[in-house]
């Protein structure tokens, strides 16, 4: 328990680093950018807190790496000179005045807090040494999946966003055109895989985890708040949702009023 406390005193410390930064450039936004390096962090001091480290242990800590790396460098090339999220807008619209205190805890402490939450399955997954078994067989090839719809779909969302002539259009191709959040279903596969994880170094009462990043994902900060705004901002929107699957990817569906055959 001393090293999981320890790991959340890493994590607000960074977070507060982070905010001071935040104030200085007047843009809350790079803490998405931090947001999986905390996850790392965490995992790497359960690390050394174990001395020596078992198969599982290795394994889990190449994809946390893996997924934190990749994610940070991903919304850090995607925010670069973009200024503040619009997301970020609003809360400061909402907190003014006082704000720049007010984002302190709000957002990075409060974005600390949860990962340093999430994060609890990776203590058992590190440090436990039981026997790899079935599910650390289940974890990976979840993980898998998670890895690549999050990545395929964010790539081709950049694509997508690159092309001058998707102005106004939706992107209903590729992985898009059997979920609409490809990479939130990803997030969501990874984080039930690490979960697994410690399922198989007999830690199965960390579900807390899962669930509470699955309810984040479906109806706080992943897909409620996108799709509260996307459909002001693409009007084309409204008709892909008719006939696409919200999260979890299944076929095309036929649009009302459109008598085509869908076909995949």
């Amino acid at each position: 328990m001393s090293i999981y406390l320890t790991a959340l005193a890493v994590i607000l410390a960074g977070a507060a680093l982070a905010w001071v930064v935040s104030v200085l450039v007047q843009n809350v936004s790079f803490v998405d950018s931090l947001w999986s390096l905390f996850f790392l962090a965490a995992a790497m001091l359960f690390a050394l807190d174990a001395g020596t480290l078992g198969e599982r242990a290795v394994v889990v800590l190449v994809l946390v790496a893996a997924w934190a790396l990749r994610l940070s460098l991903h919304i850090t090339i995607r925010n670069w000179g973009a200024g503040e999220d619009y997301r970020y807008q609003k809360i400061r619209q909402n907190n003014e005045p006082g704000f720049v205190v007010k984002s302190l805890y709000i957002v990075f402490g409060l974005q600390g807090v949860l990962a340093w939450i999430i994060a609890a399955p990776l203590l058992p997954a590190i440090q436990q040494e039981a026997a790899l078994n079935i599910f650390d067989a289940v974890a990976i090839a979840l993980w898998t999946v998670g890895f690549v719809f999050e990545a395929v779909g964010d790539y081709q969302l950049r694509v997508f966003k690159k092309d001058t002539s998707a102005s106004g259009r939706v992107l209903d191709t590729g992985l898009w055109r059997y979920t609409r959040h490809p990479n939130y279903f990803g997030e969501f596969c990874i984080w039930w895989a690490f979960w697994l994880f410690a399922v198989a170094a007999g830690a199965w009462w960390t579900i807390f985890a899962p669930l509470l990043i699955s309810f984040l994902l479906l109806k706080v900060s992943g897909v409620a708040m996108l799709e509260k705004t996307i459909g002001k901002r693409r009007p084309a929107y409204a008709e892909y949702v008719s006939r696409t699957n919200a999260f979890f990817p299944g076929p095309p569906r036929q649009a009302p009023g459109d008598s085509r055959e869908v076909t995949s």
